[in-house]
């Protein structure tokens, strides 16, 4: 069977305005795009593909912004959006955001499903593209935590509900103030994200569940953080 992957970066507790939402959608965008082409033009969700490509949606802070107004996409205090991308529909894209409300449950988010079928998701399923992808989040929304990992590896490890922050995958993103990154083993490699946190890169090639070698790095680097203080499930922090 396939593995599949997502990326997704959390954080709780942080009440914003559609203006301030829609200007960090702009940005997660515009630094998606720069990521890989099949990024650059997203539709809205509707009935059918057919009906859906018809529905694109420029991807600036003003069309967030009268997104934001509509009754469909509020959720409790914040906002909510769904947008997909790709030629085909065997091979898509998603992003699902959730931002802007001060409520402790359910977290705020931005979750990308990304290319899993074809030559593009064999383009984008590398540890420098799904790096960049968690970059582009870190900036963008300056979440609490990021993880790019694998559904089969997540389900493996984790015992009960998979609690952000609790587990190892592929890519992670802490902030600054979640704490710091200890020495880790080769060949996981550790990147700073501006003065906003730090990347965690396990393996310079596509990280999988049906590898034992991947699988025991995964478990030591679970180690290291945990006694570091770092996985533990999400906070209220404010950004910065």
């Amino acid at each position: 069977m396939k593995e599949t992957y997502y990326a997704g970066a959390y954080w709780l507790a942080r009440s914003e305005s559609a203006e301030a939402c829609a200007h960090r959608a702009e940005r997660f965008f515009q630094l998606l795009g720069r990521c890989d082409p099949a990024w650059n033009r997203w539709h809205q969700t509707a009935g059918s593909f057919e009906e859906a490509r018809k529905r694109q949606l420029d991807t600036d802070a003003a069309s967030f912004q009268k997104l934001f107004s509509q009754k469909k996409h509020r959720i409790l205090d914040g906002f909510l959006v769904c947008l997909w991308a790709g030629d085909d529909p065997r091979e898509l894209s998603g992003v699902d955001v959730s931002c802007g409300s001060s409520s402790l449950q359910p977290a705020s988010s931005c979750i990308l499903r990304p290319f899993d079928e074809g030559p593009i998701g064999e383009r984008v399923l590398t540890a420098p593209v799904m790096a960049e992808v968690l970059r582009a989040m870190a900036l963008a929304w300056e979440p609490e935590l990021g993880v790019v990992t694998s559904h089969a590896h997540r389900d493996m490890v984790v015992k009960g509900f998979p609690y952000v922050g609790t587990f190892v995958g592929w890519v992670m993103y802490f902030s600054r103030q979640r704490g710091a990154v200890p020495p880790l083993p080769a060949p996981v490699r550790v990147e700073p994200v501006e003065d906003k946190g730090t990347l965690v890169i396990l393996t310079p090639e596509r990280f999988t569940a049906s590898n034992p070698e991947h699988v025991a790095l995964a478990a030591r680097v679970h180690e290291l953080l945990n006694e570091a203080g770092l996985l533990a499930r999400l906070r209220p922090f404010a950004p910065g």
